[in-house]
C-alpha cells in the first residue's frame, strides 16, 4: 500500500526510520525527551496512588461506607471521560508542549485546592479538587502516551511504552510510603486498630493531615511545569497528523478490530487495577487476612506497586523478543489465578496473592494501548484519545464497592477475576490488527 498522505500533501516519515543530516536515525534525538516525559509518568502515577491511602483516610474522617468511599475514586475517573476529548482538541490547537505545561499547572491548582478542602474540611470540595487533578492528568495522558508510542520502531512500541511506564510504577510504588507516613501515620484513624470509632474532634484533626503532602506535591508540579516549558521538545512528526476532512472521510477507526476491542479492554482493565488498589488497605487490615492497622497496610501497598514496576521492566525486555499479545495473554492468566487465591483463602496467602496481582497487571495498560493504536497511521491521535477516555472505566470501581457492601469485601474481588478473562480474550483474538492504514 502506498504511504498515506498528510494534510499538507507530503508523505509521512517514520519517526524511527528517518535520517538526519549525519545519516543517523532521527529517533536518537528523542532520548532526552523520553527521559523528561518519564518524569511526567512518575508524577501522575504518584498522585493517582496517593488516593489509595487518601481513601481509607477519608473513609475514617467522613465515616463513609464502601460505596461512598469508592464513589470518590469514581469521580476521579469520570474526569478521564469528561476531559479526554477537550484535551485532544487543546493539543490540536496549541501543541503538545504547551498542553503538558497546562496539564501540570491544572494538577497543581487541584493540589492547592485539596489543602483548602482539608482546612474546611469538606467532602464536596474534596470531590471537586480530585476531579481537577484528574483532569490535568488526563491532558498529560492524551499527550504523552501516543508520543512515546510513535517515536520509535513500531515493532518495539509496546516495549518502549512499558519501559517509560515503569517510571509511572516507580511513582506508584513510592506514593504509598509517602501517604502512609504523611497522611495515615499522622492521623488518629490511620494508626488506630481496625474498627475503632473516632470522635468528631478526632475526625476534624485528622483532616488536617492532608495539607502538608498536597502542598509538597503542588510545589513539585509547578517546578516540573517550568522545566517542561523551557525544554526543546521535538514534534511527533507527520505520520500521526490529522488528515484533511475529505481524506479523513475515506478512513474509519471502526475498521480496526484492535482498537474496537482495545477500548473496552482499557475500560475493563481499569476496573480491575483500581478496585485492587483502592480496597487493598481495607482488605489487608481485616482480622482474618493480616489484622494490620491502616498505616501498616499502607506500607504493604508499596509491594503491590513495586511489583508493577518490576513487571514493566521485565515486560519491556521480554517484548524485545516475544510478541506483545502473547505476553499479555500469559500475564492475564497469572492475574486470574492469583485473584482466585485472594478470594478463596485467608491469612497471609490471601494478602500476598493480592499483592502479586500487581506483577501481572504491570504490562496490561501500556501493552493494550500500543496494540490498540497499531496500524492506525494518521488516525493514531483520534484512536489514542478514545483509549485514554476508556480510562474512565476506573469510575466503575463503585460497582465493586457496592458488591463489597452487599456480599463482603473478599467476594467483591470476583469482579476483578472476571475482568482478567476479558484481557485474555483481547490478547488472543481482539488485538489482531485489521484495516491497517500504514
Amino acid at each position: 500500500m502506498p504511504p498515506v498522505m498528510s494534510s499538507s500533501g507530503t508523505p509521512p516519515q517514520d519517526a524511527a526510520g528517518s535520517k538526519d543530516s549525519t545519516g543517523q536515525h532521527a529517533a536518537v534525538r528523542y532520548g532526552p525527551s523520553l527521559g523528561l516525559l518519564a518524569s511526567l509518568f512518575f508524577m501522575w502515577g504518584f498522585i493517582t496512588v496517593i488516593n489509595n491511602t487518601l481513601l481509607p483516610h477519608l473513609r475514617s474522617v467522613f465515616d463513609l461506607n464502601y460505596t461512598q468511599t469508592t464513589l470518590i475514586e469514581s469521580v476521579w475517573f469520570i474526569a478521564y471521560f469528561v476531559a479526554s476529548i477537550p484535551s485532544a482538541k487543546l493539543i490540536e490547537k496549541i501543541g503538545y508542549q504547551k498542553s503538558l505545561v497546562i496539564g501540570l499547572l491544572v494538577m497543581a491548582a487541584g493540589a492547592l485546592g485539596m489543602m483548602l478542602a482539608a482546612s474546611l474540611p469538606s467532602y464536596g470540595v474534596t470531590l471537586v479538587m480530585l476531579f481537577v487533578i484528574a483532569s490535568g492528568i488526563t491532558l498529560l495522558q492524551v499527550a504523552a502516551n501516543p508520543y512515546v508510542a510513535v517515536v520509535g520502531k513500531p515493532e518495539t512500541a509496546s516495549s518502549r511504552l512499558n519501559l517509560v511506564q515503569a517510571m509511572n510504577s516507580a511513582g506508584t510504588m513510592l506514593a504509598p510510603m509517602f501517604g502512609a507516613y504523611l497522611i495515615l501515620g499522622r492521623s488518629k484513624g490511620g494508626t488506630a486498630a481496625s474498627g475503632t470509632v473516632l470522635t468528631q474532634a478526632e475526625r476534624m484533626a485528622d483532616a488536617q493531615s492532608v495539607i502538608l503532602p498536597y502542598g509538597l506535591v503542588a510545589v513539585v508540579l509547578v517546578i516540573l511545569a517550568v522545566v517542561i516549558a523551557r525544554f526543546p521538545l521535538p514534534a511527533m512528526g507527520n505520520a500521526t497528523q490529522r488528515l484533511a476532512p475529505e481524506e479523513r472521510a475515506r478512513l474509519s477507526l471502526w475498521k480496526h478490530r484492535n482498537l474496537v476491542f482495545g477500548i473496552p479492554a482499557i475500560f475493563i482493565y481499569l476496573i480491575a487495577e483500581i478496585g485492587v488498589a483502592n480496597l487493598f488497605v481495607n482488605f489487608v487490615s481485616q482480622p482474618d487476612i493480616a489484622n494490620l492497622t491502616q498505616e501498616q497496610a499502607g506500607h504493604y501497598l508499596t509491594f503491590l506497586w513495586g511489583g508493577m514496576m518490576i513487571g514493566r521492566f521485565l515486560g519491556s525486555a521480554i517484548m524485545q523478543k516475544i510478541d506483545a499479545a502473547l505476553v499479555l495473554a500469559v500475564f492475564s492468566i497469572g492475574a486470574f489465578v492469583v485473584m482466585l487465591i485472594a478470594v478463596f483463602t485467608t491469612g497471609p496467602a490471601a494478602m500476598w496473592a493480592l499483592i502479586l496481582v500487581g506483577l501481572f497487571h504491570s504490562i496490561m495498560f501500556p501493552t493494550i494501548f500500543t496494540l490498540g493504536i497499531k496500524g492506525l497511521g494518521p488516525l493514531t491521535e483520534e484512536g489514542s484519545g478514545l483509549l485514554i477516555m476508556a480510562i474512565a472505566g476506573g469510575a466503575l470501581v463503585v460497582v465493586q464497592g457496592w458488591i463489597a457492601d452487599a456480599y463482603g469485601l473478599q467476594s467483591s474481588f470476583l469482579l476483578t477475576a472476571a475482568c482478567e478473562l476479558y484481557i485474555l480474550f483481547y490478547a488472543l483474538w481482539g488485538a489482531k490488527p485489521t484495516g491497517q492504514t500504514v
